[in-house]
């Protein structure tokens, strides 16, 4: 179920003193990079009111909603709004501007569905309320509890719109007649340009989760779109965070708003018991599965042990490969990514409401909007690239009152996000272990025992008793060994491995994490915490670092590329692409050299096969990496003679002549917020502005709504990611 009210929750601080605003203007490049602290965007012109006494709690009655709204909330069982309810409610029927910044799962849907339902005359024909979400499911979830809302209000039609989906149901909905209608950026732009939707009439228009969607390149079609509503309008955004970007949007297209924040002690991020492991990439999908099978246990008292957990991932590839792996070791695993068809999505959905599917793997952008109660887990596989991610991922779980927990795997060399999410969030993560294969084992040994006293009761055992007996004489076993047997084939327990070398397991130990006897993994700790007691050798310090202090992890490795010069790729492209796909630290990316079809990458970690792989299918500027060993001069050819930018990590190229003119003839930039209308054609975006081959609008809808495989290519806000 989407963001609903919430039966009892603390009061919030008052916000909603209102904001002088700069005038409308040309909206300047949206860069969501450009950090800015949450409480520092919010304390600017914004006035701090004392909380309110617990016994001053509003209810909806005192919020001014007509009659047939009251009625329809008071029988889904709500009777007290939660903070952003109750500061928005009043605001928007007041036709306010309305700037909510709240994190997920904190009733948003209806802070701006209830009051959109008094805004709107059901009377009417023609379309009066606009939502704009990032996702297809977000869409679809919306629609649905404003429908809801609008029980006792007849004649008021709600219609989604949405890419994945044919065009003609949409638009007969449409030309049947529509009140209110919720969609994503893409298709709604989509529609207006078939003539399908106008938007001439919209009174009220809502921007749900704009962080969300300007990171995930909407901010053109958000300008585009509201441009073609009323500038009279009633305009509402919702934000898990604000970023710069989403201040600038407010001052763009926001009048005189109200600024409402929760509080963190109504925030859904108190209701989670956020943990992490560090845990080696190479040993992730072991670890993985080891959580999977002990989540009962992490469950909260009181909740069913068959609740659902969510796998969060960074690419498409790793959703196929994680969700295959997941499932052939015995759990109700699916994934869910941009690859996957709209109506796959929802059945997806619906296993993991009705109890069939017990695991989802699932990219950022394909979990959006999921709403399902049965998720009490949340794992992030890997760490998500922007803080602000996160807080969107753990999201999907700890929702309508329920207790949620989330597990985020770290490698050993990525302590600095986890310190830059505890920022974010105000909350210190609980360090846990993962549990070894001995746990396991015994969390399903006891299952099996918690299961036997009703088979026992239920009878007919008489066959095995005598099995058992016959095996017990004839083999002189003793019946306690035959029963333990039993019960390790049962919970499938194979026996020891075999023992690893002693040096190899050392070596494992010291780079991969703690491993024991036979190479299990047993757990690890960040870089330089493990031996921060330990003094070093006589004469080590200096080799241990570079220049500058930084880490040298070992001898380095050259590397080929296939992205040079003419695909104007940037040396902090190839280290984000390389470190995110594989799984290891910028830092273990050294000296680069860019060529114009190709580039050289001196890299210090050792890359196993399998890493390797996931590079090449990364994308950096819209193409494969295809990684390789570089094969030396005489391979190259004349390619080198063609002269190469060479780039320390600075990122700063050399200043002659020679190379200032190749500069020049390959890396001309267009000028940011240069677009090309005609047609309602596009360019590609990327952090430095808007570049690459242009996709007409019908190209563009499923690739706004799905996540880009090029998410892996280092930062990713404000970038299109193309094959």
């Amino acid at each position: 179920m989407p963001d609903t009210p919430m039966p009892e929750t603390p009061d919030a601080e008052d916000f909603s003193a209102p904001v002088e605003l700069d005038g409308p203007a040309a909206a300047p490049p949206v860069d969501l990079d450009e950090p800015v602290d949450s409480e520092e965007a919010l304390d600017a012109g914004i006035e701090d009111a004392d909380e309110e006494e617990a016994g001053d709690r509003v209810s909806f009655a005192d919020l001014g909603l007509p009659e047939e709204i009251l009625a329809a909330v008071t029988s889904m069982g709500f009777a007290t709004p939660t903070p952003i309810q109750a500061e928005a409610i009043p605001a928007l029927l007041e036709l306010r501007d309305v700037v909510g910044i709240a994190q997920t799962g904190t009733g948003k849907t209806a802070a701006f569905g209830l009051p959109m339902l008094a805004i709107v005359d059901a009377e009417e024909q023609g379309v009066q309320a606009l939502v704009l979400a990032p996702t297809r499911e977000l869409a679809m979830q919306s629609a649905q509890a404003i429908e809801d809302f609008a029980a006792r209000t007849r004649g008021l039609v709600v219609v989604p719109v949405y890419g994945g989906s044919p065009y003609g149901p949409q638009i007969s909905a449409l030309r049947r007649g529509a009140q209110v209608v919720v969609g994503t950026p893409g298709r709604v732009i989509d529609l207006i340009d078939k003539g399908a939707l106008d938007l001439s009439g919209v009174r009220m228009l809502v921007l749900d989760e704009a962080d969300e969607m300007l990171r995930m390149g909407f901010a053109e079609d958000v300008e585009t779109i509201t441009s073609e509503v009323p500038e009279d309008r009633v305009t509402a955004l919702f934000s898990a965070t604000m970023p710069a970007a989403i201040e600038r949007i407010a001052k763009t297209h926001l009048t005189d708003p109200v600024k409402i924040a929760v509080s963190e002690e109504s925030s859904t991020v108190d209701t989670i018991h956020q943990t992490y492991a560090v845990v080696p990439y190479k040993h992730k999908i072991g670890a993985l599965s080891r959580v999977l099978a002990t989540r009962a246990q992490h469950i909260a008292k009181g909740q069913e042990e068959a609740d659902a957990a969510i796998v969060f991932v960074r690419t498409r590839a790793d959703v196929e490969e994680i969700s295959l792996e997941m499932s052939a070791r015995g759990f109700r695993a699916a994934g869910i990514s941009g690859d996957v068809a709209q109506t796959e999505r929802e059945r997806m959905v619906e296993r993991l409401r009705s109890g069939s599917l017990d695991v989802l793997v699932a990219t950022d952008v394909a979990a959006r909007g999921l709403d399902v109660e049965r998720i009490s887990l949340v794992v992030n596989f890997d760490v998500p690239r922007e803080p602000e991610a996160y807080v969107h991922r753990i999201g999907r779980t700890g929702r309508a009152g329920r207790q949620g927990r989330s597990l985020t795997f770290f490698t050993p060399r990525e302590h600095s996000r986890l310190k830059r999410i505890e920022r974010l969030t105000g909350t210190p993560m609980e360090e846990v272990a993962i549990p070894s294969p001995a746990a396991v084992s015994e969390f399903r040994a006891g299952r099996v025992l918690e299961t036997l006293p009703a088979r026992i009761e239920k009878g007919r055992l008489e066959m095995y008793r005598e099995l058992l007996d016959t095996a017990v004489r004839a083999e002189g076993l003793e019946l306690v060994d035959l029963a333990a047997a039993l019960m390790a084939d049962a919970v499938g327990d194979e026996g020891p491995k075999p023992r690893v070398e002693k040096g190899r397991a050392k070596g494992r130990q010291r780079d991969e994490g703690e491993v024991d006897e036979t190479g299990e993994f047993i757990g690890a700790s960040f870089e330089g915490q493990r031996d921060k007691d330990r003094p070093l050798r006589p004469g080590r310090d200096s080799a241990k670092r570079r220049a500058g202090g930084r880490p040298v992890h070992g001898p380095s490795v050259k590397y080929r590329v296939e992205v040079g010069k003419k695909d104007r790729v940037k040396p902090g492209s190839i280290v984000g692409a390389i470190a995110g796909e594989g799984g290891i630290d910028g830092r273990d990316v050294g000296h680069i050299e860019i060529y114009p079809t190709f580039s050289l990458v001196e890299i210090t970690a050792d890359l196993s096969q399998e890493q390797l792989d996931k590079i090449g299918r990364g994308y950096v500027q819209g193409r494969p990496l295809r990684i390789r060993l570089d094969e030396g001069p005489g391979a190259r050819g004349a390619e080198r003679s063609e002269g190469a930018q060479r780039f320390d990590r600075s990122g700063r190229p050399p200043r002659d002549r020679e190379e200032r003119e190749y500069a020049r003839r390959y890396e001309r930039r267009d000028s940011f917020g240069e677009r090309e209308d005609r047609g309602r054609g596009f360019k590609g975006r990327d952090s430095h502005g808007l570049r690459g081959r242009r996709f007409e609008r019908h190209e563009r809808d499923d690739r706004r709504d799905s996540d880009g495989r090029g998410q892996s290519g280092g930062r990713s806000f404000g970038k299109r990611h193309y094959r």
